[in-house]
């Protein structure tokens, strides 16, 4: 688990609302916890039938299964996303990632950045959020989102990425550990 406590209604709704609603391709969570996020992209209208919530812990994965029986919850760990999506890979439009990267060792990291940036198509985008706040922004053109959730407990940072954006992401995630 990345978080003391769940994602604050706001940070949901803010991730929720950077998440493009199509009639298109799949939005997979990464990361679920227990379900604030996943409430909040329903609530913004998104189809049950485009969700997949991925979960490693067994015991978040089953609770989230009890919360919202309709939805497609796949146990299993983000270093292995294109094994667990199958053919659905070919088929995602956004990843949201509510996974700690910042506390993860640079491997493992690495690892599950390959895995998303073999996932995403060109006109798919990356949603994730982090509770650092002082990660640099300059690599991000004006047309990207960043957005600060003053009202999260910690505040959180919610950034957009596209695929040609990913690697920066992992630029940014190994000078954290410098």
């Amino acid at each position: 688990m990345g978080a003391a406590c769940p994602s604050s209604r706001q940070l949901a709704q803010a991730i929720a609302q950077s998440v493009p609603l199509t009639t298109n391709g799949l939005v997979v969570e990464l990361g679920a916890g227990t379900g604030n996020v996943t409430a909040a992209l329903l609530t913004r209208g998104l189809d049950p039938e485009q969700l997949v919530v991925i979960e490693r812990s067994a015991t978040l994965a089953e609770f989230l299964r009890r919360r919202f029986p309709t939805l497609r919850v796949i146990e299993g760990d983000a270093m292995y996303l294109s094994d667990l999506l199958g053919k659905d890979q070919r088929q995602v439009s956004t990843l949201v990632s509510g996974l700690p990267l910042l506390s993860l060792p640079p491997l493992v990291v690495h690892n599950i950045i390959n895995q998303m940036d073999s996932i995403l198509q060109e006109d798919s985008a990356l949603v994730q959020f982090t509770y650092n706040l002082s990660g640099r922004s300059t690599y991000l053109p004006s047309h990207f989102k960043r957005v600060v959730v003053w009202g999260n407990l910690p505040p959180a940072r919610v950034d957009v990425y596209r695929p040609e954006r990913v690697c920066e992401l992992e630029t940014e995630l190994h000078q954290h550990y410098l």
